[in-house]
């Protein structure tokens, strides 16, 4: 029921207990002459059936669309008519609610050997004339070496892949790999190529990036240490400055949880050694 309708009625209620019409009209907020002028009765019905029937069978789409429609079909109507139809029906569309991403806790069992489980994440930063970019960290958990450290303005599913099979290529083939929920990561690329090289993927839950604490330590030193020391002029220079740092990262800084020993030199100690021969006489 309508506003106007709703006090319609509340008028013709006090005009049968013997109020006045003056008095009604000012207890109403209603002129006189609206509260004298007789209700006009719409011929709605066919409308109304015909919107209820395109609402139901499209029910993503709003009044203007439904009003097109029905325009469409040879029948001439005013927006505003098909509109309050619309609303007094109830056939307003409704907000699809975001999906909420549920991923397990992940169990941050530290690996025991290269190639048990590599970590990615992604670190944001600025040149000079404000433009922004992106640089993706790949590590190995267990050495803490970094990998790969991948510079530019926009880095896609499809580069990670690209990152990943050039790493492959290097370092052979990791058991799993963790990363955040991130579009890149989440991709179908990425699926394609866990699932066609035999790899884990292992996604930390939304919100918690401590579950992810290997990659989330090397940003920290990346930021620190390279990001927030330097100024860059362009993206080139950008990339030259981080391949800097990470080859210092890797064989020259060293790192507390390896003994203070870079992470090569701590790689190096998985590396099975050669047997020297010795040749009896």
């Amino acid at each position: 029921m309508t506003g106007r309708a709703r006090r319609r009625e509340a008028a013709a209620a006090l005009q049968s207990q013997g109020v006045s019409g003056r008095l009604t009209a000012r207890l109403l907020g209603m002129s006189r002459r609206t509260l004298k002028r007789s209700a006009h009765k719409r011929h709605d019905d066919a409308l109304r059936a015909e919107l209820v029937t395109l609402a139901t069978s499209h029910p993503r789409l709003g009044y203007r669309m439904l009003h097109a429609l029905i325009e469409g079909g040879g029948t001439t109507v005013n927006h505003k008519r098909v509109y309050r139809i619309y609303r007094e029906e109830g056939l307003m569309v409704r907000r699809r609610r975001r999906k909420k991403l549920v991923r397990g806790r992940v169990a941050m069992v530290a690996p025991q050997r290269p190639g048990d489980r590599w970590s990615m994440d992604f670190v944001s930063d600025q040149l000079m004339d404000g433009r922004r970019f992106r640089v993706l960290n790949v590590i190995d958990d267990c050495t803490k070496r970094c990998l790969w450290q991948e510079v530019d303005f926009s880095l896609s599913g499809h580069r990670v892949v690209r990152v990943l099979e050039q790493l492959v290529a290097l370092y052979g083939k990791p058991k799993a790999v963790l990363m955040d929920n991130g579009p890149e990561f989440t991709s179908v690329a990425m699926q394609l190529w866990a699932r066609r090289n035999g790899i884990v993927q292992l996604f930390i839950q939304p919100g918690k990036p401590m579950q992810n604490a290997y990659v989330e330590s090397f940003n920290g030193k990346f930021r620190d240490e390279c990001l927030n020391e330097n100024l860059f002029l362009d993206i080139e220079e950008a990339r030259r400055i981080i391949e800097s740092w990470g080859t210092f990262y890797n064989t020259i800084r060293p790192h507390s949880s390896l003994g203070y020993v870079p992470p090569e030199q701590f790689e190096a100690s998985f590396k099975p050694q050669r047997l020297s021969l010795q040749v009896v006489p």
